[in-house]
């Protein structure tokens, strides 16, 4: 049988699975290329052209023609340069990404490809595939920070996508590690699970995954996801191919709400221990009134309702206590600030007040010494109060007050603000020391009904402080003509009751206490 004959130039080139082009390169001058007559291609270079241009917008290839004229815009790529090196130095140069744009018939074609040049005899090959496949893979791989690998266990050659090294935080001039090498490049905390890992996929032939972090980008935790390669079912495994997820964000965002878990847990266990410690407070400071004041002549009944943003205790305090001299000693403040702070200067100043009182000093002196004691414990101790002394014999109430509202005398239906002391009322407590205050004497009657409040009952901002009174004054008339205030304690504790659900809503930013004391006889 004659032997065939060997194929033509013009079949080796349609052979060529990739898109090519056969240049006939012209020396310039000095020798240098300064074009490349375009000879001939191959039948996946017309595949190329017709899955990318439009029918009809390019003028069909009728012969050799220079390269830079049929495409002038390749002029200002890379494959000047590659063309020039490839015949100078007689070695393949590429590949290359080379984007550059085709006018057309139709319009502006944006070309983005991996090119090759290679010496062919007295010509050169220049082809080309599509490159924006292997960009997107790589740019796909950098934007959500993934790679992968294949390392072959028989030769240790490794396989890596192209975005390996970016991912990883490798170097560009290091190269990719080996299998054992991945081991020395991991932190010392990754080894445990990087060995157990790999001894899961070689040796138990699993799929198995880890966390992982290297010495070279130690802030950064990569999840390696890697199966067994095999060549027959149930066979060796001859590689390990792994995937690299880096999970530092997903990391971080899970500490960071186990953070924020560990402090709700962390807050919401101080709020319930504020809430306890402010109801055994409440208890201990806030005395609630049946009949004990019956042996003076007068029934008492009170209504505190807390800053529902604080902990349930402020600094609003009301205390009523039999002192030796067979008086009765009142008072009613609103120590500085909102919760257990607050609370505590509350405290000081409510225990001291009852241990001044025993003096039988009157109540300009004791409110003098309580301000000597606020003033004493730091500048940010201030308070309000009212202060009084009930005196059963003569049915009459003497007062002081510092900083505070002035109480309210309900007298047949009427209210009316009880005027101030000669003087006006003093300063605050724990402003300036050495400071005298002056007493008010309020004579009763019986069912007379004198209502002793802090300010935030009655304070509603931005309003002015008279339409504030006003508005007391107001309820307090209003309810007593809706129900008068029943006979006994409870009469009194409904009424006051009543009163505050009038004033009280949603636009309180204070606490809320009022205390009242009515004339039943005579002590």
């Amino acid at each position: 049988m004659a032997p065939s004959l060997p194929p033509s130039g013009q079949e080796v080139l349609d052979a060529l699975p990739v898109a090519a082009l056969l240049l006939a390169p012209v020396p310039g001058e000095h020798g240098e290329v300064r074009d490349a007559l375009y000879v001939a291609h191959n039948a996946s270079a017309r595949t190329y052209a017709a899955s990318r241009f439009p029918p009809g917008s390019v003028p069909p290839w009728t012969g050799p023609v220079p390269l830079f004229e049929r495409f002038p815009s390749l002029v200002g790529t890379a494959v000047s340069r590659m063309l020039a090196d490839a015949f100078r130095l007689r070695a393949p140069q590429g590949p290359e990404r080379v984007e550059w744009v085709m006018n057309t018939r139709s319009g502006p074609v944006r070309i983005n490809d991996e090119v090759r040049v290679a010496p062919c005899g007295d010509h050169v090959l220049l082809t080309w595939e599509r490159g924006d496949r292997l960009h997107m893979a790589s740019a796909a791989q950098r934007l959500v920070r993934t790679c992968w690998a294949e390392w072959n266990l028989g030769d240790h050659g490794v396989e890596p996508s192209r975005g390996f090294r970016q991912v990883l935080g490798l170097a560009d001039d290091v190269a990719v590690p080996a299998l054992l090498d991945l081991a020395t490049a991991a932190t010392s905390d990754s080894l445990p699970a990087l060995y157990q890992t790999l001894y899961d996929v070689i040796l138990r032939k699993y799929t198995a995954e880890c966390e992982l972090r290297l010495d070279s980008n130690s802030e950064r935790t990569f999840r390696m996801v890697a199966e067994p390669v095999r060549i027959a079912p149930g066979g060796l495994v001859w590689a390990v191919r792994a995937v690299f997820i880096d999970v530092t964000s997903d990391r971080r965002r899970r500490e960071a709400a186990q953070h924020s878990a560990s402090e709700a847990r962390r807050e919401h266990e101080r709020v319930v221990a504020v809430a306890e410690i402010a109801d055994a407070l409440r208890e201990a400071v806030l005395p609630h009134f049946q009949d004990e004041l019956d042996a003076f002549g007068l029934e008492a009944a009170a209504v505190y309702r807390p800053d529902a943003r604080e902990a349930g205790v402020g600094g609003d305090w009301y205390k009523a206590r039999e002192l030796p001299d067979g008086r009765l000693l009142i008072a009613l403040g609103d120590a500085r600030g909102h919760g257990l702070e607050a609370a505590t200067l509350m405290a000081k100043l409510r225990y001291a007040l009852a241990g001044l009182a025993y003096t039988e000093d009157p109540v300009e002196r004791l409110t003098q010494w309580l301000n000597e004691v606020a003033c004493a414990d730091g500048d940010e101790s201030t308070a309000t109060a009212v202060i009084a002394r009930y005196h059963p014999e003569r049915s009459l109430l003497r007062w002081t007050c510092a900083g505070h509202p002035r109480p309210v005398l309900v007298r047949g239906g009427r209210a009316t603000q009880l005027p101030a002391p000669d003087g006006g009322p003093g300063i605050s407590l724990g402003v300036l020391p050495e400071v005298t205050y002056n007493a008010a004497e309020t004579p009763l009657e019986v069912d007379d009904i004198v209502l002793m409040y802090s300010d935030g009952l009655i304070e509603r901002r931005p309003t002015d402080p008279d339409q504030d009174m006003d508005r007391f004054l107001e309820a307090a008339e209003r309810c007593c003509a809706e129900v008068a205030p029943g006979a006994g304690h409870a009469g009194l504790q409904n009424y006051v009751e009543r009163l505050v659900a009038r004033l009280d809503g949603p636009h309180r930013t204070d606490d809320a206490t009022l205390l009242a004391l009515r004339r039943i006889g005579t002590g």
